[in-house]
């Protein structure tokens, strides 16, 4: 039965401003002032039969809230990100922009939240994140999760078809992702997906994802042509463990891990790249028109831990074809990164520092001798994990065009990412 408080909420959401940003920042406080009303009602209701009743705790996904026989589990999370970074907090791109990149920045540059968990049964599970911040709704998806070797997904989310990107911000060895993720990220799309787990006997054990996407980007309801965007990831768990899509060996292996994945997709539409913001271009095919680009990638990345080191690599090869001006363009890179809880074998060490690097390297057109280089040194302080840390990062980078023109830059940033 609805109390005058809950139908004080209900109204007040639906005279609300009809955007997310309106609405999206009250849900948060109105889940929990609900989750605790739903609590007591369900403890004065079940006071003689204490296993019967709710329970609303904390743990690594935020508040929990759970029925008595587990059909229904909400976690609500929030998350901050604060970071200075000067003399800028861009990766430059091109020539100019080495001499452009002089504003440096403090910023909040997330603040998310985050509500999943599962309804009617446990292997239904739910999940939505939006950026307060910019007001986007990132993700939004069910997962039919059953069986480990078959399960659905639909909705929205990142595609799993490179590790750097797929990692959630909040969880990066480094400050944020390399210079590679601009050119080869697939990011978030719209579609159905399944994926599963084979684990046969010894190092027969796989992972799987394929998916069909309208291959437009985030926030996109519909496709700007009749192709779609296909993908495909295949991942050999080398020892035996899946790794996740997570980086650092905060759990301290004591056995190694490692594994080694290939990744393709295929997509036709008037954008050569994709970002949190939807789809976009890469420099030199700007306002493309629907059904411009067929874009061809593939991907293939390593992965390892072992006593509190880890490393984590990827290799890109892009294809552009321009459909209408009859030209192909091949861009490829790669990033090497490597990290390590030194207190493994430093016994002066302090036991949450993380010092990590990563060199990346692009190449936006392999017929001209044009390339971008990267070189970060980070130290991350895990106060309490990924979920409260403190990270600094120093990158170096430089550039050469085809018309032999050099220019580097030197980059220092600091960061604070805070789960709650």
């Amino acid at each position: 039965m609805l109390n005058n408080a809950n139908i004080y909420i209900f109204a007040d959401l639906m005279v609300s401003e009809d955007s997310m940003r309106g609405i999206i920042p009250r849900i948060f406080f109105y889940l929990l002032f609900l989750s605790s009303g739903i609590l007591k009602a369900q403890n004065i209701q079940n006071d003689s039969t204490e296993n019967k009743q709710w329970q609303i705790n904390y743990g690594s996904k935020g508040v929990q809230l759970r029925s008595p026989d587990n059909s229904y589990l909400l976690q609500i999370q929030g998350r901050l990100q604060f970071r200075f970074a000067t003399p800028s907090d861009n990766d430059p791109v091109t020539f100019n922009d080495f001499a452009s990149n002089n504003t440096s920045a403090f910023k909040i540059n997330r603040a998310r939240l985050k509500v999943g968990g599962h309804a009617y049964k446990p292997w239904l599970k739910y999940y939505w994140e939006y950026e307060l911040g910019r007001s986007n709704l990132l993700d939004f998806r069910i997962m039919v999760e059953r069986w480990k070797w078959f399960n659905v997904k639909i909705g929205q989310w990142k595609v799993e078809f490179n590790r750097e990107r797929r990692i959630s911000s909040g969880v990066q060895q480094m400050v944020d992702r390399s210079i590679l993720n601009r050119a080869f990220t697939v990011d978030r799309q719209q579609g159905v997906e399944i994926y599963g787990r084979l684990d046969g006997p010894s190092v027969a054990d796989f992972n799987y994802w394929a998916g069909i996407f309208t291959g437009t980007g985030r926030g996109t309801q519909e496709n700007d042509d009749k192709n779609l965007m296909y993908f495909g990831r295949l991942q050999w768990n080398v020892t035996g463990e899946n790794l996740g899509f997570k980086s650092s060996d905060l759990s301290i292996h004591k056995t190694p891990e490692a594994i080694i994945a290939l990744s393709a997709v295929t997509n036709r539409s008037g954008y050569t790249r994709f970002s949190s913001s939807g789809g976009g271009y890469l420099q030199g095919f700007e306002n493309g028109q629907a059904g411009q680009y067929r874009i061809n990638q593939i991907n293939l990345e390593t992965a390892f831990v072992y006593n509190g080191f880890s490393w984590q690599s990827e290799l890109h090869n892009k294809e552009i074809i321009d459909k209408i001006n009859k030209n192909t363009t091949t861009l490829r890179g790669f990033y090497l990164q490597a990290g390590y809880l030194a207190h493994q074998s430093i016994h002066w060490w302090p036991e949450p520092l993380e010092i990590a690097f990563r060199y990346s390297n692009y190449s936006p057109d392999t017929d001209l001798d044009n390339n971008l280089e990267e070189a970060s040194v980070a130290m991350n302080w895990f106060f309490t994990g990924h979920r409260n840390k403190l990270s600094m990062e120093v990158s170096q980078f430089d550039i050469q065009t085809s018309d032999y023109q050099t220019a580097d830059e030197l980059r220092f940033r600091v960061q604070w990412d805070f789960s709650f």
